[in-house]
């Protein structure tokens, strides 16, 4: 590119107003800036800043570019998603600009070098012809699946003083790593597919012993579906005050969620109790029509109860007390219900991990230190079965 494309280039960038959110990212801010100086060594400095930023994207511009423009929230692509007409100005305007990403895409080094008519050290960066047009286009039609925004990179998710916020080494477990369990697993996938295809999926409620997989499970089904469109997002129990704020946020989004309560348990007097209890009765303010609950505990029934709430104390209708309070659970549509494994499942586990790791002992000395091992842990479990194989790893 000669000096006056580049010139020209700056106030095209400087232009853009659909993709604008681009423009207030490190990298093209330095990028901006390198354009935009004129001395020489205030070049060179926004230059480097520039080349610097893209560590993070394996040194490549236009990797940071497809990252930038696949995870963008504009106008143009919200239109999309939700199914409404995109208004003839907004679509040129957005061509125009993804005409103007590709571009930069076919920036070479050598480009930079001819820019900078400058003998000296000028870093080098990596950067591929793009036609973000045609690729756009493309994330466009699998919006459902694909998502934009920060939901079109990560499968899970947090709320942090009020906002979703994507995990960012988020727990990469799969339905293939697991051993035993395959009648409760298969009913999570079952429920999870009919959510998938916009069928009536359940809320569903994963109990039993702890150390059995309930959490993993949910996990794991959740990277099953993330290429159709899943997205799990983590509520604590001190948050779920902030439920129906949650669901309000997604309900308009194409994508599919799970709402994932882990090890959830209340007290009898809990306000959290009547939220969630609304969510999971379908109230509107309450509930996303693309969003289900799936919770873990290691109760069945999920409100503790004392021996004193079962006398009459001062409360008329006692019975009906009482009931509430213990219907909580039956009001997940799916109960899924996991228990300690046997010997031979443990030891299944076991030897399953031991594989995986690299683990080489004699088969029956394996099964008597496995079972030591469980013993002094107080019982079986694939969690105590893991530990344990961790324990022999060097």
């Amino acid at each position: 590119m000669s000096k006056i494309d580049f010139e020209k280039l700056s106030c095209e960038l400087s232009s853009v107003c659909v993709f604008r959110n681009l423009l207030y990212t490190d990298t093209l801010k330095s990028f901006c800036s390198f354009l935009d100086k004129e001395d020489l060594k205030d070049k060179l400095s926004a230059y480097s800043e520039f080349v610097s930023s893209l560590s993070a994207y394996g040194g490549s511009f236009s990797s940071f570019l497809t990252k930038a423009l696949c995870e963008d929230e504009n106008i143009f692509i919200t239109l999309i998603a939700s199914g409404r007409k995109v208004p003839e100005s907004i679509r040129k305007n957005a061509e125009k600009e993804l005409e103007i990403f590709s571009l930069i895409s076919s920036i070479s080094h050598s480009d930079i070098c001819e820019y900078l008519d400058y003998e000296g050290y000028i870093p080098a960066f990596d950067n591929e012809k793009t036609d973000f047009t045609s690729l756009y286009y493309e994330r466009c039609e699998r919006v459902s699946c694909l998502g934009y925004g920060i939901f079109a990179s990560y499968p899970m998710f947090r709320v942090a003083d009020g906002k979703i916020v994507p995990v960012e080494a988020s727990d990469g477990i799969s339905v293939e790593g697991f051993v035993g369990y395959e009648k409760e697993r298969q009913a999570v996938v079952e429920n999870t597919q009919c959510l998938v295809q916009g069928g009536p999926a359940a809320n569903v409620l994963l109990y039993g012993d702890a150390g059995t997989g309930k959490s993993s499970t949910v996990k794991a089904v959740a990277n099953l579906f993330f290429d159709k469109g899943v997205r799990l997002i983590e509520l604590r129990k001190d948050q779920l005050l902030s439920l129906s704020d949650v669901m309000a946020k997604i309900a308009k989004n194409p994508l599919k969620f799970i709402i994932f309560i882990d090890d959830l348990s209340f007290n009898k007097n809990d306000d959290r109790f009547s939220m969630l209890k609304a969510a999971l009765e379908g109230s509107a303010s309450a509930k996303a029509p693309n969003a289900v609950i799936y919770a873990t505990s290691n109760r069945r029934h999920i409100v503790k109860e004392s021996f004193s709430d079962r006398s009459a104390g001062d409360d008329i209708h006692r019975n009906d007390t009482v009931q509430e309070l213990l219907s909580l659970s039956e009001r997940f549509g799916l109960t899924v219900y996991f228990s300690k494994p046997n010997k031979i499942l443990y030891l299944d586990i076991v030897h399953s991990l031991a594989g995986r790791y690299g683990v080489e002992i004699e088969i029956s000395e394996l099964d008597i230190k496995a079972e030591a091992f469980a013993l002094n842990k107080g019982s079986r479990s694939p969690r105590a079965a893991e530990q344990f194989i961790k324990s022999l790893v060097k």
